[in-house]
């Protein structure tokens, strides 16, 4: 039997919110004052870490090479993360609805959130075009974020809330990334991890309570339904990750300069590929504060489910 909804706003932990909410004032940051300050992007630096792009693992690749296929794959970040914002702010003003005439401060820090994602998209989408102001033409992002969005929030709550949390969580994991002593590691992108870490590090504390809160509402047999959502959602998260991985290397081999054997290519490929698995789905469910809050929501059973369904990304 659901649970009702007075009974779900009585077990709010309401300082919980007033915190993320005082917090969240404290870092809030202004993309041109904080971000990007009149910058432009020196292509003479790589966008992301070596732990993240993986472009070390290419031995047959010279320096101004990993160089630029780390910026190929920078300009991807950027695009992604336009991407999955869009979701999570309209999944955020859906369930900020339910405590419209509850608890003020939960509502408040949702509203907060959701206005902060929509900053964060457009953040990114200033990312990309001044990335695409000193690229080759060509490059080509494949997944339509509207697309995406509509079908996401099809599946259930729980799902969507899992998954919001899941990317939360890597977004601090990417700053730990950025923070490494690489000596030409973009300073404009590291700012852009460390400003979006810190207003994420809020909303991944507003996901977990929403996820506890929401998976407090369903049975047993609804949140079995919800595990296969949150199955499925990670599936097609990694076909996004595939496609746009053949259309990354693809670009690369057309602008790197120079002709790659097929086997090079190949490399490229399977390297880009692994690189985005990790970005995107393996640093995330990695995360202990993730794999802890889901595993005491679900059961054994559920979980090996999970499991074997991420195998061939975690190799």
């Amino acid at each position: 039997m659901p649970v009702p909804q007075s009974i779900l706003q009585s077990n709010v932990d309401s300082m919980r919110y007033a915190k993320v909410v005082e917090v969240s004032k404290r870092v809030r940051f202004d993309i041109d004052r904080d971000v990007i300050r009149g910058r432009s992007f020196d292509f003479g630096q790589r966008f992301l870490p070596d732990g993240l792009s993986k472009v070390d693992r290419l031995d047959f690749l010279g320096t101004s090479e990993k160089r630029f296929l780390s910026q190929v794959q920078g300009r991807t970040y950027a695009n992604m993360f336009g991407l999955v914002e869009r979701f999570i702010a309209a999944k955020v003003l859906d369930v900020g609805r339910e405590h419209a005439l509850g608890d003020q401060n939960a509502l408040q820090a949702l509203v907060r959130m959701g206005e902060e994602e929509i900053k964060h998209q457009e953040l990114f989408r200033r990312i990309e075009r001044m990335a695409a102001e000193g690229m080759p033409a060509g490059y080509t992002f494949v997944p339509d974020p509207n697309a995406v969005a509509s079908a996401v929030l099809s599946k259930s709550t729980w799902a969507v809330l899992a998954l919001t949390c899941h990317i939360e969580l890597f977004v601090l994991q990417h700053y730990r990334e950025s923070i490494d002593k690489a000596p030409d590691l973009s300073p404009l992108w590291k700012d852009v991890f460390l400003h979006h870490a810190r207003e994420e590090s809020q909303h991944a504390i507003l996901d977990e309570l929403e996820w506890v809160r929401e998976d407090a509402k369903l049975t047993s047999q609804a949140r079995d339904a919800a595990v296969d959502d949150l199955i499925a959602l990670v599936c097609a998260v990694d076909g996004i990750l595939q496609a746009q991985s053949i259309a990354d290397t693809h670009y690369f081999v057309e602008a790197c300069g120079r002709p790659l054997t097929a086997a090079e290519v190949e490399a490229v490929k399977a390297t880009i590929l692994a690189a985005y698995r990790w970005q995107y789905i393996v640093s995330g469910v990695q995360e202990p504060r993730f794999s802890q809050t889901l595993a005491g929501m679900i059961t054994p059973a559920q979980m090996e489910r999970i499991g074997a369904a991420l195998a061939p990304v975690m190799g």
